[in-house]
């Protein structure tokens, strides 16, 4: 099934995807009409083994897989007279003062009024302006300043976003909302939609309960705590092997339910949270909560909170002399993180929304605009406000001023290519795209991608072992390295390589290079180097491109023989095949001797032990190998 969705996905991104708004707004002179149905079976494209009850049983319905159908009046609400209209409003929702989230709020904001002053710049719609209608989403849960005061606490503050939701569909007249980051407050607006039949746009809460009310306004574009829990279960369990996992979250909804799915894939895959640990929003020490999951021998960590408290938490890990792995949600990790744990947080891993280190120009140009706005750069809270406001705005244009038009443009939005990267929409309207996996390495935070889906084969990732015969020494007084390519012979007898041989050979080795080139017939190449291997009884080879390298790893595999293969082709590294290492495309050819030579004055001549040199992680020559072949970090 993985495969299916896999392809699936491919599909979607390789089709053609909106543009941002950057010509005239269409008006909605071609509305795009009711959505064609469609499915996603299984819900969110959910590898078998972490869906419920995949072990016992099928059921015999499944909710979520189908486009959810609107099939109401709003779509026949005449257009209003454009000339009696000043502007177009959108109403947002966000923290943004009086809130612990109130920087996350602001950023947010900065994201969309950016895309709504680019939209304006382009003529607005129909000459009239795009105007947000800005209302503060209050702390439901009493943490603000002004209550730990002790100030009254206003029970109003509870239905302050059921107000503000009611405002801006009755008062403000907005064709739209925007908002918020708190699941509670994005829940209740939800609700009003029902009644006032107004698109709700989120791009910061990942509650994965929002969409499945089956409430047709919705619309996402950040991926929810289902997918990312999913995610890290599938990393933490099945690529990386731990089995003892603890979680630590903060005590509020995003803790609590954002838990919940790793909770679940955890069961599933047959590993049970050993222990869960919460804490209060606003604590700073967390050291009552690390040794109780110290005591319980987890192999890992779990986190569930913000970058603050994930940034104090592993630098009081670090102080208690904790050495388990560590992870986290999407909102733990950030280049705030780096700045506050220090090199506590090295080796701290967690999923995120996209890649913010890619250099393709339209990225790379939003950041520049953004920070010349607001001058900083923009976080996954602005850069995902951006994209969805960007896919609102379009569809308000497409649809023209209409709430059930503006709402099928949004639930017809299947993929979509903003600064952030592509994302693919499933039939409830939000993201789906696969993830990112930021690693803190060396004091950066380094991305790749990574997906739930359990992994066909694992290959080269945990290195590879020499597990065969004993591998007898070569004759001490004649040590010969083959030197494998294009116009070997000539590199052989280069000024460099003769000096450099020179100076190895002072130390008392008898060092000598046979030179094998390929850049004759093929036949006689390969011929020349089985020569090599095995009448001339070469230590090793050094092969000098793509293709000899290849040629090289198939006769060492044969003949247990180390190549070190100067190409930029990392499939050789990922055949299991514990002979090869690799050094980058351009590499000279002094420095793969010089290692070699290292490993030979080490270990003696004698092949195996040469490998185990190389696979050893140790530094030869300046050069430091991993056991898989490619270079270490």
């Amino acid at each position: 099934m993985h495969l299916v969705r896999i392809s699936v996905i491919a599909a979607l991104l390789t089709s053609a995807a909106w543009a941002q708004m950057s010509v005239p707004c269409a008006c909605g002179h071609n509305p795009p009409g009711p959505p064609a149905p469609r499915s996603l079976k299984p819900y969110t494209g959910a590898p078998e083994d972490l869906r419920p009850f995949s072990k016992f049983t099928t059921p015999y319905y499944e909710y979520y897989q189908d486009l959810v159908e609107y099939n109401g009046a709003a779509r026949d609400v005449p257009d209003p007279d454009l000339k009696t209209l000043s502007e177009i409003r959108i109403g947002f929702l966000a923290p943004l003062y009086d809130h612990p989230d109130a920087v996350l709020g602001n950023r947010m904001l900065n994201g969309a009024t950016m895309a709504i002053d680019e939209a304006n710049a382009s003529g607005g719609y129909g000459g009239k302006p795009f105007r947000l209608i800005t209302h503060n989403d209050y702390d439901n849960w009493q943490m603000s300043k002004s209550a730990t005061e002790g100030a009254a606490k206003d029970s109003a503050i509870w239905g302050a976003a059921s107000n503000d939701a009611v405002r801006m569909i009755y008062e403000d007249k907005v064709w739209a909302m925007f908002g918020s980051i708190s699941s509670e407050s994005t829940h209740i607006a939800l609700r009003l939609t029902l009644k006032g039949e107004t698109p709700l746009v989120n791009s910061a809460s990942t509650d994965p309960t929002i969409p499945e009310t089956i409430i047709p306004w919705y619309f996402t574009d950040i991926q929810d705590d289902r997918e990312q829990g999913y995610t890290l279960a599938r990393h933490i369990y099945t690529e990386l092997g731990f089995k003892r996992v603890g979680l630590l979250r903060v005590n509020d909804r995003y803790g609590r339910f954002g838990v919940i799915k790793f909770r679940d894939a955890s069961r599933r895959l047959g590993h049970p949270v050993v222990i869960e640990q919460k804490f209060m929003p606003g604590d700073t020490d967390f050291r009552r909560q690390l040794q109780v999951i110290e005591d319980s021998r987890v192999d890992a960590i779990v986190l569930w909170t913000n970058v603050g408290p994930a940034a104090q938490i592993l630098q009081q890990m670090q102080e208690l002399g904790m050495k388990q792995r560590v992870f986290g949600s999407h909102r733990t990790i950030g280049d705030e993180l780096i700045k506050q744990a220090g090199p506590a947080a090295e080796g701290f891993e967690a999923v995120f929304p996209y890649d913010p280190t890619r250099t393709d120009a339209r990225w790379q140009d939003f950041n520049s605009r953004y920070e010349v706005a607001f001058h900083e750069k923009p976080d996954h809270f602005a850069a995902l406000a951006y994209d969805a406001m960007q896919i609102l705005l379009n569809a308000i244009c497409r649809a023209g001023l209409n709430r059930g038009r503006i709402r099928d443009a949004l639930a017809g939005t299947v993929n979509y290519k903003g600064v952030t990267g592509e994302m693919v929409f499933d039939p409830n309207s939000k993201n789906i795209t696969p993830m990112f996996l930021a690693h803190v390495h060396n004091g950066t935070i380094e991305y790749r991608r990574i997906t739930m889906e359990k992994p066909y084969a694992r290959v080269g990732e945990n290195g590879v072992q020499y597990a065969g015969p004993t591998v007898r020494d070569e004759i001490a007084g004649d040590l010969k390295i083959g030197v494998f390519g294009p116009h070997a012979d000539e590199l052989v007898r280069s000024p460099e390589t003769v000096r450099l041989l020179s100076a190895l050979n002072t130390t008392g080795k008898h060092l000598a290079l046979i030179a094998i080139p390929s850049d004759t017939a093929w036949g006689k190449a390969s011929a020349d180097l089985v020569k090599a291997v095995y009448q001339e009884h070469v230590l090793a080879v050094i092969a000098l491109d793509r293709a000899s390298s290849h040629l090289a790893e198939q006769i060492a595999v044969k003949s247990f023989v180390p190549v070190v293969a100067i190409s930029s082709d990392r499939a050789l590294t990922s055949t299991n095949i514990p002979w090869i290492f690799r050094l980058p495309q351009g590499t000279p050819l002094e420095q793969a001797l010089q290692s070699l030579s290292a490993a030979i004055e080490q270990f003696g001549p004698n092949r195996a032990s040469i490998r185990q040199s190389l696979a050893s992680g140790k530094p030869l020559a300046g050069v430091r190998f991993e056991s898989t072949g490619e270079l270490a970090k």
